[in-house]
């Protein structure tokens, strides 16, 4: 697949179904998706971080049959999938912190019950499925990865990211942040 490609393919998912209900938020994914890119935005990160937030949540699209359901009982590894899917065509840097995202929340979890407390009835829900808060040996293990410390901050940003009503830029406007995060020598 060629490098627009892969960009008119996401923009295509975002027309399609960014309408979607997000996990039992107030928001849609594409809400969702667009107010974590633009917190990322708003702090000036670098192009990475701001990609990573846009497509954090991207696996959820991966069966297009199969959408998450507040009554689900088991986890259906959208970080994982997501990762796989951008892995082809992004920097490894924006799919580690994809494929990190979840983890970071069972670490901050596992860090901060005060943080845990926080998280939305869908984001509890959703941990319980995950595995719950990292035991210590998980703590080490995810502190090794280099990425640890961006899937913690769009983590982080995909928290605050549920607030319905928020205006924000459309698909449109980070697709320059996507091009440059394209790894175009695969």
């Amino acid at each position: 697949m060629q490098d627009d490609d892969v960009i008119s393919r996401l923009a295509n998912i975002f027309a399609r179904r960014g309408s979607d209900s997000y996990l039992g938020e107030e928001v849609t994914m594409s809400e969702h998706m667009l107010q974590t890119a633009t917190l990322a935005e708003g702090e000036n990160s670098d192009d990475a971080l701001i990609a990573a937030a846009l497509l954090h949540d991207v696996g959820h699209y991966a069966d297009e049959f199969s959408a998450y359901s507040p009554s689900d009982t088991f986890d259906k590894r959208h970080d994982i999938v997501g990762a796989k899917l951008l892995a082809p065509y992004f920097d490894p840097r924006i799919v580690d912190a994809v494929r990190l995202h979840v983890a970071a929340k069972r670490y901050l979890c596992a860090l901060s019950p005060e943080y845990m407390s926080l998280l939305s009835a869908a984001s509890q829900h959703s941990l319980s499925l995950q595995g719950g808060p990292m035991s210590e040996l998980e703590i080490a293990k995810f502190e090794e990865n280099d990425g640890y410390l961006d899937a913690i901050r769009v983590r982080q940003w995909d928290d605050l990211a549920k607030v319905p009503g928020v205006i924000t830029p459309t698909f449109d406007h980070f697709v320059p942040v996507l091009r440059r995060g394209l790894c175009t020598n695969k």
